[in-house]
């Protein structure tokens, strides 16, 4: 995984959970923002050739984890594999399990993708799902925090993507060009610009 600029890191109680002041979003605004960022922004803006497919078809599945700390949403993550492995792929192909409460900092989220990829590993998962991750604040390497191309992975919340190698399989197949997404997805953010982003609406809403 790609870490970002190296900056001060926070405190235990900041890395646990988010600006207490901020409150915390009921689950239906959490899912209802990220519907709005996948089919404007994945979706919308194509950064993701594979998404439409399964969204039309309501195969993919939308998580909101409780969880307040790193730990509880590890919990949450095994419970989502487990159905995920269970379902029925025609029915659940794919799942995004998002974290509203927890790892609003960068750093912290980074941290726990080694957890996660852990997790996996000890389910004997490799080979069978891989996790994609998103979060407000994603920073690439080697860019600054404004750098517009950061939008690619910037999602309304902190976000993991539950993906089955399979089906990435046959979307790579169907889509000769993939290795070519990310620089793609690169230009388009450019040629969109900062203004073009905001414009689309896909942050995180008031809460109700």
């Amino acid at each position: 995984m790609d870490q970002h600029s190296p900056r001060d890191r926070p405190d235990e109680a900041t890395l646990a959970r988010p600006d207490q002041a901020a409150g915390f979003p009921a689950p239906a605004v959490v899912e209802r923002d990220t519907r709005a960022w996948v089919e404007r922004a994945v979706i919308g803006l194509n950064l993701c050739p594979f998404a439409r497919a399964v969204q039309v078809k309501g195969r993919l599945h939308y998580a909101v984890s409780e969880a307040v700390d790193a730990p509880s949403l590890l919990t949450d993550l095994a419970r989502e594999i487990e159905a995920l492995l269970a379902s029925d792929p025609a029915v659940r192909e794919t799942t995004l399990l998002v974290a509203p409460h927890c790892l609003a900092d960068f750093l912290a989220f980074n941290d726990f993708l080694g957890r996660a990829d852990r997790l996996l590993r000890k389910r004997r998962c490799e080979g069978v799902l891989q996790i994609a991750s998103f979060h407000p604040d994603y920073q690439f390497a080697c860019t600054a925090a404004d750098d517009i191309t950061n939008a690619t992975n910037r999602s309304p919340y902190p976000t993991l993507h539950l993906l089955r190698e399979d089906s990435i399989d046959v979307a790579v197949q169907a889509f000769p060009e993939a290795a070519l997404i990310f620089e793609r997805n690169q230009r388009t953010l450019e040629q969109l610009g900062a203004a073009g982003w905001a414009a689309l609406g896909v942050g995180r809403s008031d809460h109700e």
